[in-house]
Formats: C-alpha cells, structure tokens, sequence
C-alpha cells in the first residue's frame, strides 16, 4: 500500500473531496510506475484519477460503522509519533 494514501473513512469531518482526489492521484501515480504522464498518456492518466476519486466517494458513501468518528488531529499526532519513533 502506498503510504501516502491516508484512510478516509469514518472521520469527523468527512474526507472533502480534495483529500478523496489526492489519494485517487497517489493510487495512480503508484500503479502507473510514474509521477507525472507523458503528453500522450496525460488523458487517460486524469481519467483513470477522475474514475478511481468517484468510485471512492461512493465506496465512503456506502461504508456503515458502529465505531465513533475518528478525530483527524488526534490521528495525525499518532502518525507523527509513529515517525518519531521509526526514524528518530
């Protein structure tokens, strides 16, 4: 999994639509091996992110738990500590 694709479920506020596009661009820079597409791939390098962004806001809008909201300040101190941690 790449690491910088972050979970966007189940947070308190919900992923806004720049965060669900983000990780929609990560998941695609990850499978196509590239970061940026040459001129010729381009098109279907931004259809490819459009579709996967749309199939997870209606995978988010279809997920249903029982667990409270996560807060997003508090999980980001836990991944800082984790960092911390792993790399001094």
């Amino acid at each position: 999994m790449c690491r910088n694709i972050r979970p966007l479920f189940n947070f308190e506020p919900p992923a806004t639509d720049d965060e669900v596009d983000a990780a929609a661009l990560q998941f695609v820079r990850k499978v196509s091996g590239s970061t940026r597409p040459s001129r010729v791939n381009e098109e279907a390098f931004q259809r490819a992110v459009a579709e996967i962004a749309a199939s997870t806001r209606t995978l988010l809008g279809s997920l249903t738990t029982t667990a409270p909201p996560k807060d997003r300040d508090v999980e980001a101190a836990k991944r800082r500590e984790r960092s911390r941690r792993r790399f001094g």
